[in-house]
């Protein structure tokens, strides 16, 4: 870490003395103007609209600029770019996304886990992971809250609150139109279109698309897999007849395309998944030994067959390369000032999807093991606010919230390797011991939740200001889960469960797990209490408390009745101190972070697997409230403008998150003592320097934008500290050049992961049976360019 850190400073030294420099930091870096050096940034962190740095609360703001900088198609492309913020997939499920923020986030593909980050959407929370990567086309910024919010938004934000806020209609007719293209034939056009009706009604709509092929060869048939092919629109409506009353309804549709998930396996020999090296062109596994972190290859190889092979070579069932999602958001916000009650504020949001993906478990140039997911989901939610100043010294926010939602899941498993497998090169064939195994998962579950909540802000002197908030949740969940497996006895089975020898049902049957249906409701008390002093009115010193929970819940992924649950809430305490100020005539922005978190009954996803005398080794999974953690850390954040057109940002974080008391249950039986190990998704450094130069050329403006990343080693899948789960540091380098010309029209290069370092994004070892990894994108670069009007 001492050598990025000196690599970064070394950095920041030779951008200004060339004078050579990039955009906007993706967090919060504003450009300035001769007069007033750094621009305010406004955000809604606390439910109203504030200047960023008199918000009392760890808050980074990625602009709207600072998001075409990063070249940021989704909000995956925040990665790397905040402080102690991970944002990724679940590796074998790329449309089920993972939120981690200060070390705390779920790791599970499924949505009965739920979320300790919610991503919300213009007011609205998403309670799905499942799409939750949302486009971010025309978004005016994205705020990423760190720390509990519970407060203000509700459960389940133990982590923290990614805010996303799209562009709204205005009174001007406007638009822009952009067009991007790079390698992996990469295609993106979109664009957004402001018109207003008449003086009272103003409409937007926004249309993206984006494809691309996939960048990893598949070693069976020579195509690409992980493609992506995604389609946005969204359009909105905004009524506002005069300054104290507007109604705006919006709509969203997105319809993804994409390719199956890509994983590759990274078992060694005598492990269950295990195929050697060149039987039927089998790539090397890039794990070379137990013991040892996998290494990513400096060319992307991996296996995807086309399922199971009948007696005459022919395929049965087919694993399709398809991961298909209809989303559907639509959303109603009524906004009434200065009434007697203060400014009241409603929301009404809807949200439905479906899912369909096929994903090659086995990855390797035999078949092994397939999964297909069927999930239909919708939320509904209503969230009524007023704030109201009670004098000229107190100020009030109270309200209510519900929410409602539902989702269904078929999930289905073919597996082929339960059980020593042989493989003869001289004869070119396969030996299984239990072939034809077939598992078929059921989940169906019922989620409501309502809360109350106030929080007031008392001006102690003009300097001094008290908040203290409140905050009850009743939640109740409910779910029916059944799993049943069975074999084929001619060994190859369909997805449906059907032997086609004999065009029936599997023969044999293992019987299923369908425990009755779970039912249970928690109630919870949350609060926040803290100060803020502001002895100038460019530096603000503040600290707080604050109590959040995330809701209990039932496994829909049973291999055991007792699975089921269910499992009990989780709660942190939170302790923040802070300060934030504006220096050198708002030339330079310096905010500090320090906090202290005791994460309590903490929900943690298990899987593991029962090794059987018939059927060979199955895999569980639970959700178990078995450990309490101590997480502490630090985050800094530098933005300067030390010369007219020049901005540059530094940010880093330090993070120490370890378990205090957990006691690991194997799978064979006994424990592993956790203590002192270290939480997933939560590496111990992370930092960035960005840099942008605006210049003139004539009548054009010339832009130049570079940013560097790092972060240290992490866990992501495992809860064990495994070598070979490791996700290795990670050096990362994004740059642009962009031309404007007559403030209308734009053109440039663009290149994500500039020196092309090739690295795995998950990794997950379970030793004996497999070690599934994903590959991180390598060098992305290409041609933009973009009108506006």
């Amino acid at each position: 870490m001492k050598k990025a850190v000196s690599a970064l400073l070394s950095g920041i030294s030779m951008l200004v003395v060339g004078g050579i420099a990039a955009p906007a930091s993706a967090q919060d870096a504003p450009q300035a103007t001769d007069n007033v050096g750094l621009q305010d940034i406004v955000v809604t962190a606390q439910k109203q609209a504030q200047n960023m740095q008199d918000v009392p609360i760890s808050v980074a703001a990625v602009t709207a600029q600072a998001l075409t900088d990063l070249n940021a198609t989704t909000l995956q492309g925040l990665q790397g770019s905040v402080p102690n913020l991970q944002v990724g997939t679940n590796g074998t499920k790329s449309q089920s996304s993972v939120y981690t923020i200060r070390g705390i986030g779920i790791i599970e593909p499924d949505p009965y886990a739920g979320n300790t980050v919610s991503i919300v959407i213009d007011g609205i929370p998403q309670f799905f992971s499942m799409g939750a990567l949302a486009d971010i086309y025309d978004v005016e910024r994205v705020e990423v809250l760190r720390g509990p919010q519970g407060t203000l938004f509700g459960a389940n934000t133990t982590g923290g609150v990614v805010n996303v806020i799209n562009t709204q209609p205005q009174k001007d007719f406007g638009g822009k139109l952009d067009v991007t293209y790079g390698n992996y034939d990469q295609f993106r056009a979109a664009g957004a279109l402001n018109v207003p009706i008449n003086e009272q009604l103003a409409a937007r709509v926004v249309i993206s698309h984006d494809q691309r092929d996939g960048y990893i060869r598949n070693v069976v048939d020579g195509r690409d897999l992980g493609r992506r092919n995604s389609t946005l629109f969204r359009g909105a409506l905004k009524y506002s007849p005069n300054a104290g009353f507007d109604l705006t309804l919006s709509g969203e549709y997105v319809r993804a395309r994409n390719g199956a998930p890509v994983v590759i396996q990274g078992a060694l020999p005598g492990e269950a998944a295990y195929v050697p090296t060149g039987f039927r062109n089998q790539y090397a596994s890039p794990c070379s030994a137990v013991g040892q972190r996998c290494k990513a290859p400096d060319k992307y190889v991996g296996a995807q067959t086309f399922g199971p092979l009948d007696a005459n070579g022919n395929v049965v069932d087919p694993i399709k390369d398809e991961s298909n999602l209809d989303s559907y958001r639509a959303s109603l916000t009524l906004n009434v000032y200065d009434t007697a009650i203060g400014d009241i504020t409603a929301i009404t949001g809807y949200r439905s999807f479906t899912l369909l993906d096929y994903t090659d478990e086995g990855a390797s140039t035999v078949w092994q093991a397939d999964t297909r997911r069927r999930t239909k989901a919708w939320q509904m939610s209503q969230e009524l606010r007023t704030a109201v100043d009670l004098t000229d010294r107190i100020k009030l926010q109270v309200g209510g919230f519900a929410m409602w939602d539902h989702y269904k899941q078929l999930g289905i498993l073919r597996l082929n390797f339960s059980g020593p497998t042989t493989y003869d090169f001289a004869t070119d064939t396969v030996t299984y011991s239990f072939p034809g195994l077939h598992q078929s998962s059921s989940q169906d579950q019922d989620n409501y939740s309502i809360s109350g909540f106030a929080q007031a802000y008392f001006d102690l002197t003009d300097q001094l200001r008290l908040q203290a908030g409140i905050r009850y949740t009743h939640e109740q969940t409910s779910m029916l889960a059944s799993t049943r497996t069975t074999l084929s006895a001619s060994g190859i089975t369909t997805q449906d469960g059907i032997d086609p020898a004999t065009g029936q049902p599997n023969s044999i049957d293992f019987g299923s797990v369908a425990p009755p249906r779970g039912k249970k409701s928690w109630n919870n008390v949350g609060w926040k209490l803290g100060l803020d002093y502001k002895p100038t009115d460019d530096l603000m010193l503040y600290g707080y408390w604050a109590r959040g929970f995330k809701s209990g819940g039932f496994v829909g992924r049973l291999s055991l009745a007792s699975d089921l649950g269910p499992y009990d809430p989780e709660y942190v305490d939170t302790f923040e101190v802070g300060v934030k100020a504006d220096l050198f005539d708002r030339r330079l922005r310096a905010n500090l972070t320090g906090f202290y978190t005791d994460y309590r009954d903490m929900q943690l996803s298990q899987i593991y697997f029962i090794n059987d005398p018939v059927t060979g080794s199955t895999v569980g999974s639970t959700i178990i409230n078995a450990a309490s953690s101590h997480i502490k850390g630090i985050e800094a954040e530098l933005t300067a403008v030390p010369v007219t057109g020049l901005t540059l940002s530094a940010a880093l974080a330090y993070l120490d998150a370890k378990y205090a008391d957990f006691q690991y249950q194997l799978g064979t039986g006994g424990s592993i003592d956790m203590k002192g190990e270290r939480l997933q998704n939560a590496p111990k450094w992370s930092s960035s320097v960005d840099a942008s130069y605006e210049f003139p050329i004539g009548d054009m403006t010339g832009r130049l934008h570079a940013q560097y990343n790092y972060q240290s080693e992490k866990l992501l899948a495992n809860i064990i500290d495994a070598p070979r789960a490791r996700i290795q540091p990670q050096h990362i380098v994004n740059a642009n050049i962009d031309l404007e010309i007559n403030d209308h029209f734009r053109v440039g290069l663009y290149a994500t992961n500039l020196l092309n370092k090739h690295y795995i994004s998950v990794a997950s070892d379970f030793v004996g049976v497999l070690a599934p990894l994903s590959y991180a994108p390598p060098r992305m670069y290409g041609i933009s360019a973009g009108y506006k009007f």
